[in-house]
């Protein structure tokens, strides 16, 4: 059974390998990082470990950024564990990439379903924003 230490734990080694990749720090450099901390791995930490480690990854100059504003569907409100959910985050980050705000994906939901609000997309619906969200990625990479 999953516990809340252990969403606290994924979220903060999340945190840490943002960091890791914002700050460019390759694989020796961010192993080096974990030694001077006593460990081989981020995953052996504990969440006070984990802690110490955003600490000094913020000391280097990296800043956790809050999402701002992001939807959360309508379904999924009362229950994290839905697909929705999930298909909201990955839009977020479909949209960090892209260096696009969560307007045009509303935007993209009025044009394919004649919704307003992505929020008020069914599962369904999402995997498709998905889709296009991909595509218009690779078709940028392509351009570029």
């Amino acid at each position: 059974m999953k516990t809340n230490n252990d969403a606290i734990r994924r979220a903060k080694l999340a945190k840490i390998h943002i960091a890791k990749k914002a700050l460019g720090m390759d694989d020796d450099t961010y192993r080096e990082m974990l030694a001077e901390f006593g460990l081989k791995s981020s995953k052996d930490a504990n969440i006070a470990k984990l802690n110490e480690i955003i600490t000094h990854l913020e000391s280097k100059g990296f800043e956790f950024k809050k999402p701002k504003n992001q939807p959360r569907s309508v379904k999924s409100q009362n229950d994290r564990q839905k697909p929705e959910t999930a298909l909201m985050g990955k839009i977020g980050a479909l949209l960090a990439d892209g260096k696009l705000n969560w307007n045009y994906a509303h935007g993209i939901a009025k044009k394919m379903f004649g919704v307003e609000r992505l929020e008020w997309c069914d599962c369904q619906q999402l995997r498709k924003i998905v889709a296009a969200l991909e595509y218009n990625t690779k078709r940028k990479a392509k351009k570029a």
